[in-house]
């Protein structure tokens, strides 16, 4: 490693430079190129994300990236007293952590985190096991300055009885006395998510929007005890408020109070009312709020006709997002009709529509001129009825086609040529799907970077003559796979970053060695289930590709934890029985 670049500038623009190349887990081949490129790389690095093997190196990893600014502690399954003590003494100005998926939120912990972190503005501890409201207690003393906390999903082990209690005699569970506790002393706050915290009422709602006066968004999903009592208390009082998100709520005929509360909502603009009754006449009543919209969830909703989301659309035709998933009585005309209301739409999902086929997907592409992303999963879409003027959508980036049984070759071809922009594609459990359509996708869509094949048992050979030079992740779980396959990919995908093949039992040691010879850039690579490949590949394969950060080896690996040790020193986290986690996901060091 040189001193200096070849080419001498100074370090701001270099930083500058480098912020072009986006992920910081592109910096790792530049930050061996010399000294200076390997210290902006380190401080250009803003977050880590922790696992129960690179939690041994913590302190070296604080010292080297030292400008860290959030830390992900959800992979981590150990006691999170240790970890959390060598946070708070790191001398780190964090804004934001996750605590995620840990059986225990140890208080001394959370104690010593906040007397050192005064900055911390964001905090997750979604599904955390054994969640009380002392733990709320310290989270709301400790963390003066929070603006946003997650303690949704908490996951107890503890048994109710029929009164709600366990049986053990005391409480295990989040309650509005916790709640109270935060509202008091967290003035700040800004959003909170308390979804599935099943035993807390509209009291809780209510302190929240009264004493938190800068509160905007509130998401209460499977909350049994919030009614919309609470929820138009909400919406009249916190007049920041710009999110709401509840479920399983009762909206009956005729409810005034609920109604009449959107008018003091100037500020509302994103609502999600998930799987709960919705009336035509609560439609009504948004609409004359004339509020600023732009984000609608209705998904899996009753009670609300055609009319009464027809006249809701013609009113909002700015919304960027729209969720129908689910709305069963949708058909292809009735799309037709709603397509003039979405000359704004960004984002729609009309998954689990199983009357809408191949014609309401080109009439969206025809009509939403700044689409970006589709979602019909599970929907009638493959029945051949394809339109005369069907257009090209250039600004389409990602489309969600899992699950669809009658979408086959020729539609996947049509759909290909009509997308040519496409990112992001998933065609998971398409059983007529082959390896024709996935060469066309290949061919047509030169930007697409993620594709999901998962269960696509017709997916077996590819027969590519040309380099897929934006591919970066395949999941293809318990497709059809084989090692010819992996070989034409491994030739072609020079940027190859994350490779899913667990359960593919087409695929042996031959395929997975050319893949990974070939991809020089991979990174993370699943084997799980994959019962014809040798586990004696997971040693060959830390060695032969230096890139390799996380490995899930195939049935039958064993190893001694020195072994295991070494490859982490390699850099290569060799983890068995761990979920895969791919796309989204920093590097490990």
């Amino acid at each position: 490693m040189s001193d200096k670049p070849m080419v001498d500038l100074p370090p701001e623009c270099w930083e500058l430079i480098f912020n072009l190349v986006g992920h910081h887990r592109h910096f790792e081949p530049l930050s061996v190129v010399c000294r200076q490129f390997l210290a902006i790389s380190n401080r250009l690095r803003v977050s880590l994300t922790v696992s129960d093997q690179t939690v041994l190196f913590l302190p070296r990893l604080f010292q080297r990236f030292q400008h860290l600014r959030k830390i992900d502690l959800s992979e981590f399954h150990g006691d999170l007293e240790g970890p959390l003590s060598q946070i708070a003494k790191s001398g780190l100005d964090l804004e934001a952590i996750n605590l995620s998926n840990q059986r225990n939120l140890p208080l001394d912990g959370l104690r010593k985190l906040g007397s050192n972190m005064k900055n911390l503005r964001s905090l997750t501890c979604s599904k955390s096991g054994s969640l009380l409201d002392f733990h709320l207690f310290v989270i709301a003393t400790s963390f003066p300055s929070l603006e946003e906390l997650d303690i949704s999903y908490p996951e107890h082990e503890h048994c109710y009885s029929l009164s709600g209690l366990a049986d053990s005699g005391r409480f295990p569970a989040v309650t509005d006395s916790g709640v109270y506790a935060l509202s008091m002393k967290l003035k700040n706050l800004i959003k909170i998510n308390l979804s599935g915290n099943s035993f807390i009422h509209d009291k809780s709602l209510m302190v929240l929007s009264s004493n938190c006066a800068s509160l905007r968004e509130i998401a209460v999903q499977d909350c049994a005890f919030i009614t919309q009592s609470a929820l138009a208390f909400v919406i009249s009082c916190a007049r920041e408020l710009r999110s709401i998100s509840a479920s399983e709520i009762w909206l009956p005929f005729k409810d005034v109070g609920f109604e009449q509360s959107f008018v003091y909502a100037k500020a509302l603009c994103d609502i999600n009312l998930s799987t709960s009754f919705v009336a035509d006449e609560l439609l009504y009543s948004i609409v004359e709020a004339c509020l600023p919209l732009n984000k609608l969830t209705l998904a899996h909703c009753d009670g609300f006709t055609f009319a009464g989301i027809s006249l809701l659309l013609a009113k909002y035709q700015c919304l960027s997002f729209l969720n129908l998933e689910g709305v069963s009585f949708l058909t292809d005309q009735n799309i037709v009709e709603l397509s003039k209301f979405f000359s704004m739409l960004t984002s729609i999902n009309l998954s689990l529509c199983s009357k809408l086929t191949n014609s309401t997907f080109f009439t969206i592409l025809k009509r939403c001129h700044f689409l970006n992303e589709v979602k019909m999963e599970r929907t009638n879409v493959g029945e051949e009825d394809f339109a005369a003027d069907i257009v090209v959508n250039h600004r389409v980036k990602s489309l969600n086609l899992a699950r669809n049984c009658k979408l086959g070759d020729g539609s996947v071809k049509k759909f290909a040529a009509v997308c040519p922009n496409l990112q992001q594609l998933n065609l998971s459990s398409c059983s007529k799907v082959t390896g024709e359509s996935v060469v066309e996708i290949f061919k047509r869509c030169r930007e697409i970077r993620r594709l999901e094949i998962n269960q696509c048992s017709g997916i077996k050979g590819l027969v590519i003559d040309f380099e897929l030079s934006k591919l970066e992740e395949i999941s293809a779980k318990g497709s059809g796979i084989n090692n010819e396959a992996l070989a034409v990919i491994g030739k072609r995908s020079c940027r190859l970053l994350h490779l899913d093949l667990a359960g593919c039992l087409n695929v042996t040691a031959k395929g997975v060695k050319e893949v990974v010879q070939s991809c020089r850039l991979l990174r993370e690579i699943n084997l799980k289930c994959c019962d014809n490949v040798n586990a004696g590949i997971v040693a060959w394969m830390v060695f032969s590709r230096p890139s390799l950060r996380k490995i899930i080896p195939p049935c039958g690996f064993a190893s001694a934890e020195s072994q295991i040790n070494l490859f982490l020193r390699h850099g290569c986290l060799v983890c068995e029985g761990q979920h895969f986690k791919g796309h989204g996901k920093p590097p490990l060091i």
